[in-house]
């Protein structure tokens, strides 16, 4: 990004341009109105675009599965989460990347 430019246009033509985003759940993006809006803007891009899938969420922690925000409620009654919880585990994160790299590329067929 270019010291100057407009951050929400900039992030909206971004994620546009892009076939996918990987949308990392914590309870501090969960909070952050920033994340809000680029969800926002990915399920308007898969609204537009029928039978193809362009949020790939992962979850740090618990707290979307806890969580009374209705966008990431949304999400959780409505997507299957990546489990990264146990990321600090070298297998545990290894097998969680492995499928997470499996499910993109499967997305492009």
């Amino acid at each position: 990004m270019k010291i100057g430019d407009k951050i929400w246009d900039r992030l909206d033509r971004t994620i546009r341009i892009h076939d996918k985003l990987l949308l990392i759940l914590s309870e501090h993006s969960i909070d952050s109105d920033w994340v809000e809006k680029e969800v926002e803007t990915a399920f308007e891009k898969e609204r537009q675009n029928p039978g193809k899938t362009v949020l790939f969420p992962i979850r740090l922690d618990g707290a979307v599965m806890e969580t009374n925000k209705a966008w990431a409620a949304d999400i959780r009654r409505t997507r299957h989460i990546g489990d990264f919880t146990n990321w600090k585990n070298h297998d545990s994160y290894k097998k969680a990347f492995d499928r997470l790299l499996r499910d993109l590329k499967a997305s492009e067929e």
